[in-house]
């Protein structure tokens, strides 16, 4: 394996705002690097993190005690991920347009593989509600592993899987480019970015996963999301972007990267925030903890 560890100090990574999310004097630290392009960052009950190098195929684990290795490969060309309730890891698997879920012991199970008889166009991102409820952006991005060059589908849609997994249908349908997508951990609001748009929006979930209250948050798009404690949602993309509840921007987390495509909160306080940045593999120290941790 190429990768290698770096544990490099990086100096000052945040603006200074003074309701900011990250600690006074933190510096961003490089834990790894020599990836193709990371996303999907999540946390397991135990404190791993799990994350992929996407054009190579495989999902990495970092341990809780800070150690690299290679948990699956190949993985269906993985993207967005999270853990469920019962210990399996959910993974947008593009390379098939695929949703899957994957056990502990890395068996694969494959929960959507179209809608109404067509391929989807890329599972990108999902955030698991806490009744179960799925939720899928599904953004066209031509991958060079395909052997198709165009959609199947007419439109760009977020999707919900019920909890039984046995209804999967669109719940947003006016979205230029869904992406990122995080929700709250009461399972009552659900934040989505239109990333070619530059907008991001707040949602009330219903009962049967269905979407209400279509609210402006912020004027930015994002590749990944993330939400603490205190409800601030973290954007990605050029940096980390952090806004309050209300869509007011606190802070700025600057990374030296050409792209920063997903967060996730972890470490035993779970106040480190992890950060997928094309290459490689960041954190950082704040002040709040995150919500939506495996249980």
């Amino acid at each position: 394996m190429k990768t290698f560890l770096m544990a490099i100090v990086l100096g000052w990574a945040s603006s200074a705002f003074a309701d900011g999310v990250v600690v006074p004097g933190a510096k961003l630290e490089k834990l790894a690097g020599s990836f193709k392009f990371t996303e999907g960052p999540t946390l397991d009950r135990q404190g791993n993190l799990f994350f992929v190098d996407q054009p190579n195929n495989r999902i990495m684990e970092w341990s809780a005690d800070g150690k690299l290795s290679t948990f699956l490969q190949p993985s269906g060309h993985a993207n967005g991920m999270m853990f469920d309730a019962s210990g399996n890891l959910i993974a947008c698997a593009d390379e098939h347009n695929q949703l899957w879920s994957i056990a502990p012991d890395k068996t694969v199970t494959v929960l959507v593989t179209n809608f109404s008889g067509k391929y989807l166009n890329g599972p990108n991102d999902v955030w698991i509600a806490p009744n179960g409820g799925m939720f899928v952006t599904d953004p066209f991005y031509r991958r060079k592993w395909w052997d198709h060059t165009l959609m199947a589908l007419t439109n760009e849609p977020v999707f919900f899987l019920s909890p039984d997994r046995k209804t999967f249908r669109p719940v947003i349908a006016d979205f230029k480019k869904p992406n990122g997508i995080t929700g709250t951990p009461d399972g009552k609001n659900l934040f989505v970015s239109d990333i070619r748009a530059g907008q991001t929006w707040r949602y009330d979930i219903q009962p049967d996963g269905s979407l209400t209250n279509k609210t402006f948050f912020c004027a930015l798009g994002s590749d990944g999301m993330t939400i603490d404690a205190e409800g601030n949602l973290y954007l990605t993309g050029h940096g980390v972007t952090v806004f309050d509840k209300d869509g007011k921007q606190i802070d700025h987390i600057d990374v030296p990267e050409k792209w920063s495509a997903n967060v996730c909160f972890g470490g035993q306080d779970h106040q480190t925030l992890f950060i997928t940045a094309t290459e490689s593999l960041y954190s950082i120290r704040l002040r709040v903890k995150g919500a939506n941790l495996a249980k």
